[in-house]
């Protein structure tokens, strides 16, 4: 027999009765019934239930277990009583009397305990994440996690990709966040950087005549942590292609992730890849405030200046005399209540927001009334055109916010999101994607009038070098993402492969073309010897399987995720180095007042 198992804790059934076994694990819980010992006995694959009593030889050194013990178990399978069997578990037919046992490692006591979904603080859980992660849902998300890299790696596979693996240590090239800097050993005073995305190399293998590229590759950048972000590295989906125009990328990338969520999102619906929506940067920003909207919803924001422009709410009436503003309604399905619109009102002012007009419409029993302060300020005509216009009705209200979009989009947005969960018309049970398109590639500085990038600076405007001799603020590029349940998934491009474009599209932007060729090099010099319109994005990893396991936070599917701080709590880092280290990198640190 072998040292440690025959079987897994998963693998007894009914027909392994009266057969003798070792088995190894973790002590899951003892329950002592009435002088006969019951222990669930768990590994990685499932659970066992193994009994002692006064009769084995080995009970005395049984009774001595506990929780999260490791031992190894010799006994004889048992068929249970047929009111005892557990329709829960693949061994719920059978349990095993315990004949012989080795203890393989005790535990100290325990700082959280495996057993039960008891909830711990994060620090307790990430100080000792390797029991955090014996916990049944933790071992689930973590095969998920693999399953999903898995069934991504086949069907990038059978799409004709192959997987090439590019540098971890690079050259500093900013891509929208800090890079992790490493200092030179053989070049004192000079830097690596961990990258950000493999975004550049990915770009020379097309130039290098490799048609078709995919890696599952890790990315590393200093950024500040969100729950749907880790604050040090992540892993991502990275693809890239030759001969392909957007909607090439669309439908390559599009049929692997609804297979993706099809195999492993637990009977939920997955729309079609053919329905997904292309919705332009600007239109999302004015029916959802957000550019990753949740589809789920189905509220979708208006505008509706014409119906305050000199009306009696003088509010609205004096700011629509203010050049770039507008007046934007938020239908609410459902919320015709009084106490529900002093709730979102009072959700506005905790955004810090002065608060949000509202209308909604009621019963009176001889027809139709709107009511609110906002009603009784601008009259019923315009009342009226607002509720057709939103196509409202009874029991319905609408919520109001005005300004320059960008000063209340995102809190609309947010707000958007809270309407349509407390009124309950989000679909829970399903994954709605939609493409986002058309970005501007520029924007203007309020205060200094200063054109700048908005959005990635390496896409190809759409009409090329004409579409640079106009105004910078009209130019959009070939730049899409894709959002899923309100989260962005994809983020990617047809990349700027012409250089004389690239020179023009950075001095707009006021980088002239030595600085590009000091940034960049590496690959405006590439894109001097016959480079091929290429385009490509990534897909994130985490996002991904934490939208699949149903998590809200991305630190439930990472092993070992930094905390809050960008701290490895379990490691202890960051640390500081020691002097020799810095002596030899020839590096010194200064302290910070």
């Amino acid at each position: 027999m072998h040292a440690y198992r025959s079987h897994s804790c998963a693998a007894l059934t009914s027909a392994d009765v009266g057969d003798t076994v070792r088995l190894s694990g973790w002590v899951h819980r003892v329950r002592d019934h009435g002088g006969v010992l019951f222990i669930d006995l768990r590994d990685h694959y499932g659970i066992t239930q193994v009994l002692c009593d006064p009769d084995s030889p080995v009970f005395a050194e049984v009774e001595k277990v506990r929780s999260e013990w490791c031992i190894r178990i010799d006994g004889t399978v048992k068929a249970r009583d047929a009111s005892l069997v557990n329709a829960k578990i693949p061994t719920g037919e059978i349990e095993v009397f315990v004949r012989d046992l080795e203890v393989l490692g005790t535990s100290a006591e325990l700082p959280l305990m495996v057993f039960g979904d008891q909830e711990y603080p994060e620090e307790t859980r990430l100080s000792y994440r390797y029991l955090d992660l014996r916990r049944e849902k933790m071992q689930d998300n973590m095969k998920m996690r693999s399953d999903v890299v898995a069934s991504i790696r086949k069907r990038m596979w059978d799409r004709d990709f192959r997987e090439y693996q590019t540098p971890i240590i690079t050259a500093s090239s900013p891509e929208g966040a800090r890079d992790f800097l490493v200092p030179s050993r053989l070049h004192p005073g000079k830097f690596y950087a961990l990258p950000q995305a493999p975004q550049q190399f990915k770009q020379l293998l097309m130039v290098s005549g490799f048609d078709k590229y995919f890696q599952i590759a890790p990315c590393f950048r200093d950024e500040d942590p969100r729950a749907d972000r880790s604050p040090t590295d992540f892993y991502q989906l990275d693809l890239e292609m030759s001969f392909v125009t957007q909607q090439d990328v669309f439908d390559t990338i599009a049929p692997v992730l609804a297979g993706v969520f099809e195999e492993f999102g637990g009977g939920k619906n997955v729309d079609a890849p053919e329905t997904w929506e292309q919705i332009s940067y600007r239109d999302a920003a004015l029916w959802y405030g957000s550019d990753k909207p949740d589809l789920r919803n189905p509220i979708k924001m208006q505008v509706v200046s014409d119906h305050f422009a000199g009306s009696g709410f003088a509010i609205f009436a004096k700011l629509l005399e203010q050049d770039g503003t507008e007046i934007r309604a938020i239908p609410a399905p459902g919320g015709g209540s009084r106490k529900f619109c002093d709730r979102m009102n009072a959700y506005a002012q905790k955004e810090g927001l002065p608060g949000m007009g509202y209308i909604f419409w009621r019963d009176q029993g001889e027809g139709m009334e709107a009511a609110g302060p906002l009603a009784k300020n601008i009259g019923p005509e315009r009342t009226e055109a607002i509720r057709q216009q939103l196509g409202l009705g009874v029991g319905d209200a609408a919520f109001f916010l005005g300004g320059k979009p960008k000063t209340f989009e995102a809190i609309a947005g947010r707000a958007r999101n809270v309407i349509g969960e407390e009124l309950k018309l989000v679909d829970e049970n399903r994954f709605a994607f939609a493409w986002i398109v058309d970005f501007p590639i520029y924007e203007q500085d309020a205060e200094t009038g200063k054109i700048d990038f908005e959005h990635n600076p390496f896409s190809m405007p759409q009409g090329g070098m004409e579409a640079l001799q106009g105004d910078p603020l009209d130019v959009l590029g070939f730049q899409y993402d894709l959002a899923c349940n309100g989260y962005e998934l994809v983020s990617g491009a047809i990349r700027n492969h012409r250089p004389e474009i690239m020179f023009k599209a950075f001095e707009i932007a006021g980088y002239d073309e030595s600085e590009v060729r000091k940034r960049f090099g590496g690959m405006v010099n590439a894109f001097q010897y016959g480079a091929p319109p290429h385009g490509g994005c990534a897909a994130g990893i985490d996002r991904i399987v934490m939208l699949l396991a149903g998590e809200q936070n991305i630190r439930e599917v990472i092993l070992f995720p930094m905390n809050q701080r960008a701290e490895d709590l379990m490691m202890d880092a960051p640390s500081e180095p020691t002097s020799d280290q810095l002596m030899e990198l020839g590096l010194r640190i200064i302290p910070q007042d």
